[in-house]
């Protein structure tokens, strides 16, 4: 593939530093707020000032770091919480849960009929692990993996009494003020461990591409990802955005700003490497343009969210026949959300080409 011009760090995007920012995680000193005090948290590990007033935006919905604590000291009041149980939901993502033995001890420890065996029967039925000779199995162990937007998701689901999704998330129209802060430092699903080794072993030595990165967070969690033998490096991620949308905290400083499919049809389409979506959208043929420039070949994750009334799953086999489904795992979803991670893969030519999505 041919070398790529990064885009130079601008002076305002040092003002904030991530690798400061992960160490003083990784020692504790940032930590999720357990006494429920989201504003201070927010200010104070992002070093904002004290009388913020920044209209955070989602979609139609914008709010200040004032309004978002309100609601937060609301609690269940006014119908808050009219979607949330309290469950144990969060230990599934954990770098050091099995993910197979948790989902199903959530479906066996729970009373027929209740909240928690319609989030296991849900997220059971859409979890679809690599088959053995794919090579994609997620060896998760007890070691230390920092990623400070997973704490922070699992003391909001503490703080909002969610237990994970069910089949009638789907239909939910709202969610809490505090999601457009957490989009905005953050991005638009969090990661978990599983999924960035998952996108680690697809990509077997090749670039990923991450189009519409967004902030970063991504791209800066799989530069993260250590190798697991000597003779592995580390990921290799492009980042590419179009800068159409406005981010609080930026992650990574060398995002070529550029539109996804432009940036395919100047390099070659992407040849050799490993394509990421993270949370594609059909509006505007987003992702059927990604597909087409990708030489055909498209690695694809997404949350369950990112398309109005399907899965991506089920858009692809629709629209996109040739492309395998290779795996499909549960994401940390945000209350109110469902997100999984998919992996697609195609053959063509006699050179099978794999994909991750997010």
């Amino acid at each position: 593939m041919p070398a790529i011009p990064n885009k130079p760090q601008t002076e305002d995007s040092t003002t904030f530093s991530p690798d400061a920012y992960f160490e003083a995680w990784s020692k504790e000193e940032y930590t999720p707020p357990y006494d429920n005090d989201f504003r201070k948290f927010i200010i104070k590990t992002f070093g904002l000032p004290f009388r913020d007033d920044y209209g955070y935006m989602a979609q139609s919905a914008e709010v200040t770091l004032l309004q978002a604590q309100t609601y937060v000291e609301w609690g269940a009041q006014g119908n808050l919480h009219a979607w949330y149980h309290v469950a144990a939901y969060t230990d599934i993502f954990r770098p050091s849960t099995n993910t197979a033995k948790a989902l199903t001890a959530l479906s066996s420890n729970a009373k027929k009929g209740s909240v928690r065996a319609d989030i296991a029967k849900h997220l059971l039925a859409h979890y679809h692990p690599a088959s053995p000779d794919s090579k994609l199995a997620v060896s998760k162990s007890a070691k230390q993996h920092t990623n400070p937007y997973f704490d922070l998701w699992a003391w909001s689901c503490q703080n909002l009494e969610w237990a994970g999704p069910e089949e009638g998330t789907a239909k939910v129209k709202i969610s809490h003020a505090m999601l457009p802060v957490l989009y905005h430092h953050f991005g638009c699903i969090c990661p978990s461990y599983e999924a960035l080794e998952t996108i680690r072993l697809v990509a077997k030595g090749r670039r990923v591409l991450d189009l519409g990165s967004g902030n970063g967070y991504w791209t800066y969690m799989l530069r993260r990802m250590e190798p697991v033998g000597k003779k592995e490096k580390r990921v290799e991620v492009v980042a590419v955005d179009s800068g159409m949308s406005e981010w609080r905290t930026v992650w990574v400083g060398d995002t070529v700003e550029m539109g996804g499919k432009e940036w395919l049809e100047k390099y070659g389409g992407g040849r050799e490497a490993v394509l990421l979506l993270v949370y594609p959208m059909v509006g505007g043929e987003f992702t059927s343009r990604m597909i087409g420039a990708y030489r055909q070949f498209f690695p694809n994750a997404s949350g369950f969210t990112g398309f109005a009334k399907e899965t991506i799953a089920e858009w692809m086999a629709r629209e996109m026949p040739g492309w395998k489904r290779v795996l499909q795992m549960p994401l940390p979803s945000f209350a109110g959300k469902d997100e999984a991670l998919f992996v697609f893969e195609k053959g063509d030519g006699g050179e099978k080409v794999e994909s991750v999505t997010a």
